[in-house]
């Protein structure tokens, strides 16, 4: 804009487009400090960092998160500040101030504007980009909800995964160890049990023999060996191996 015919009318008007824009930016940048400034001393506040080893580490956080943010708002305030050059602040070709003496209507612009006749069709060129501009609105609108909604299902999803390792660790690896160490202690006394019934048994059968070396060792009377075992007693003995 600067050195053109559009440059020339707004400064004899005592009008500055570019000022007006400079100024924007800088009010926006203005309204980004104070919103992440006021963001860290609150995120500071709920999550007790102030003079801690994490309050360096929450202001890198914040700051990362600002950049991202800073360089798409300045992509997007760029495209702004050249639409409003070229178009908002833009004059159409052969524009001329009016006269003081001279009445609006009888300007060359007014009478361009009656006699061109293309007018009609930027107009209606006009309306079909902002309707264009309105409709990917509310597509990008619509894919940021969704992504809002996606977003909410995996953070409880990660909430509920948190909780049930949680669980997991308090609970039920110290019940698992305690099941662990009782099963094995019931079945070291099992063992020895068994262990000491079969010794006192073959020595029994040991002791007979020897005060019985005339009899006949098939006829012998055993005692509670396992000759003399009925079959409900045999069927105890095979139950209590099954459950060791």
């Amino acid at each position: 804009m600067e050195g053109s015919e559009s440059e020339a009318v707004f400064n004899s008007l005592n009008l500055n487009p570019q000022l007006f824009i400079n100024e924007t930016l800088n009010t926006v940048d203005d309204l980004v400090d104070e919103a992440f400034n006021f963001y860290l001393q609150q995120a500071s506040t709920l999550l007790k960092t102030e003079d801690t080893d994490k309050s360096q580490d929450l202001s890198k956080g914040v700051a990362y998160i600002r950049n991202l943010i800073q360089l798409a708002l300045d992509k997007r305030l760029s495209v702004w500040e050249k639409y409003c050059l070229h178009h908002c602040f833009s004059v159409p070709e052969g524009f001329s101030l009016p006269k003081s003496n001279e009445l609006p209507c009888e300007s060359s612009l007014c009478q361009d504007a009656f006699n061109d006749s293309d007018l009609d069709v930027q107009m209606d060129s006009l309306r079909d980009k902002l309707a264009a501009v309105g409709k990917e609105s509310s597509e990008l609108s619509r894919e940021l909800q969704a992504l809002e909604k996606q977003s909410s299902a995996t953070d409880h999803s990660a909430g509920l995964v948190s909780e049930a390792l949680q669980l997991y660790d308090q609970n039920s690896v110290h019940d698992l160890f305690q099941e662990m160490v009782k099963t094995a202690s019931e079945l070291h006394m099992k063992m020895h049990n068994l262990k000491t019934k079969r010794m006192n048994d073959m020595q029994h059968i040991k002791v007979e023999r020897v005060n019985n070396a005339d009899r006949d060792f098939c006829s012998m009377n055993r005692g509670k060996g396992l000759y003399n075992a009925n079959l409900e007693g045999i069927q105890d003995c095979l139950a209590e191996l099954k459950n060791m």
